[in-house]
């Protein structure tokens, strides 16, 4: 009802499309936690021992939050709602999943490892050639999402950490371009004309959100990195470190697109005439 209420067709789709996703998702819980039962006895998520149904609920929990490969909805839902609605998927609905998947056992190291890797070189691809802010902000948090779960079973405060700056950083940014207005890319241009502060904020914001040192956003990565390297994954530890740059050239490109029309180059007062919303 909450990503319904604005009575649109295509509010109305992005709900029918979160509404199946997670659908299939809670029904896989369900015959994981059945299954569990079934070969071991136990019904209490930390005590998942066998590998078939502890494999099964980490797929489910990967689709509930969007995880590569099971992330495909996440862009076309998000970009279907408005920026409140967008704001709530995007950091609300993931703090459950995150609070089972840190309870339990992964199946194989391996198996969280790839996800999460893949997760971080699709949300980096993913956002290169979009022209809606909301399909960016999805991508962006597939990526934040892969560097959450490729860490989480060698030092679960770190994930937590990761992922209350990445709520903290993402909602700041949504209710910025809510206040702005915007949801294009094009639009961002006529920021200065618009609010002149909110032009000077949201560039620091998305350059955090990318991991540029001195930015709060470093932070998180430069511990994973170091995490990882101590539990000896030097290789997975470099492709996230590669993968990360292709998600920082689009949070570039935003800033590059806020940051034109700053004064004094510009005449404000004719930039909304001059620069279709």
């Amino acid at each position: 009802p909450l990503l319904a209420q604005h009575h649109h067709p295509r509010a109305a789709e992005a709900t029918t499309k979160y509404f199946l996703a997670q659908a299939t998702a809670a029904a896989m819980l369900l015959f994981a936690s059945t299954s569990n039962a079934w070969l071991s006895g136990q019904w209490e998520i930390q005590q998942m021992t066998h590998p078939l149904p502890t494999t099964i609920i980490t797929l489910a929990l990967a689709l509930k939050i969007g995880l590569a490969p099971l992330h495909a909805w996440l862009p076309e839902v998000l970009q279907g709602l408005d920026l409140t609605a967008g704001l709530i998927l995007s950091t609300w609905q993931k703090i459950a999943p995150f609070a089972l998947l840190l309870q339990i056992n992964a199946p194989t190291p391996l198996m969280l490892v790839s996800l999460s890797l893949l997760s971080i070189l699709v949300g980096g691809w993913g956002g290169l050639n979009q022209n809606q802010l909301r399909k960016i902000l999805a991508y962006s948090s597939i990526a934040h999402l892969g560097w959450m779960v490729l860490v989480l079973q060698f030092s679960p405060s770190l994930t937590l950490l990761t992922l209350s700056l990445y709520i903290i950083m993402t909602s700041s940014l949504f209710l910025s371009f809510k206040t702005n207005d915007t949801t294009t890319v094009n639009s961002l241009a006529t920021s200065w004309a618009k609010t002149p502060t909110l032009t000077l904020l949201i560039p620091p914001i998305l350059l955090s959100l990318g991991g540029l040192p001195p930015l709060t956003g470093f932070m998180p990565k430069w511990l994973i990195l170091q995490e990882l390297t101590k539990q000896d994954l030097a290789i997975a530890a470099t492709m996230a470190a590669l993968s990360a740059l292709l998600s920082l050239y689009f949070y570039l490109r935003l800033c590059y697109a806020m940051t034109l029309t700053m004064a004094p180059n510009t005449i404000t007062n004719t930039m909304p005439w001059r620069l279709p919303s």
